[in-house]
């Protein structure tokens, strides 16, 4: 008889080592500029290099590292071309998304998304930034569920790694969570309505939030930003 593992059970060295540098590294725990070491990183799980190498690798295929012969690799600084890229890449998605969710869209449909929506108050009330940034991602997916473009959702994902990072950021500002609770409150409620077009002019604007973030940011710590 075949045994059949668990997807947990199947997690590579590498998988752990990545799944953790990649929270430090989005909820800035680990500065952009801060050098890490792969004899360093290797010694504090406990593993072999080559895992920890793999995992670099991983994490620089998102642009979250700079790795670079001979020097120490560093926690990627933040690029606004790369961030301005992404955006225009999501922006065009998302308002995709919506457009084919409100064709889609049956009566009771927000129903779908009430339990997040109540999630994300939740999280608002209390203050929990990494909670909402999680409720958040959870949102957009349910919105491409909506759509039914899951693979929508896999080129979002793909697109929001170098934004994440702020997005972080944005969350710790007074009433940013709130605000962006809001419109996804809005954009719900245009779908209900069959108003397609009003859902997407929110999105632009909930999308276009991050550009306060980041003029804060570069005022701030300008040393985050490539030069």
């Amino acid at each position: 008889m075949v045994q059949i593992h668990s997807i947990a059970e199947r997690r590579t060295n590498a998988d752990v080592v990545f799944d953790h540098l990649y929270d430090e590294i989005v909820s800035l725990r680990l500065l952009p500029g801060t050098k890490i070491s792969e004899v360093e990183i290797a010694r504090q799980f406990g593993v072999s290099r080559q895992p920890v190498r793999d995992a670099f690798s991983r994490l620089d295929s998102l642009g979250f590292l700079l790795i670079r012969p001979q020097k120490a690799t560093e926690i990627k600084r933040f690029s606004l071309k790369a961030i301005a890229t992404a955006r225009f890449i999501r922006t065009a998605i998302e308002i995709e998304v919506l457009h084919k969710a409100g064709r889609l869209w049956q009566p009771g449909g927000e129903q779908r998304f009430a339990a997040n929506l109540a999630a994300q108050r939740e999280a608002v009330s209390t203050g929990d930034a990494d909670g909402f940034h999680a409720l958040d991602h959870e949102f957009h997916r349910l919105l491409c569920e909506a759509a039914e473009a899951p693979f929508a959702f896999e080129a979002i994902a793909a697109n929001r790694a170098e934004a994440d990072r702020l997005c972080v950021l944005s969350l710790m500002q007074t009433d940013s969570m709130g605000l962006l609770l809001a419109d996804h409150t809005a954009i719900i409620g245009a779908l209900a309505r069959g108003d397609d077009l009003a859902a997407a002019a929110v999105m632009r604007g909930h999308l276009q939030r991050l550009d306060a973030t980041i003029n804060t940011v570069r005022n701030l710590h300008g040393e985050y930003f490539e030069r």
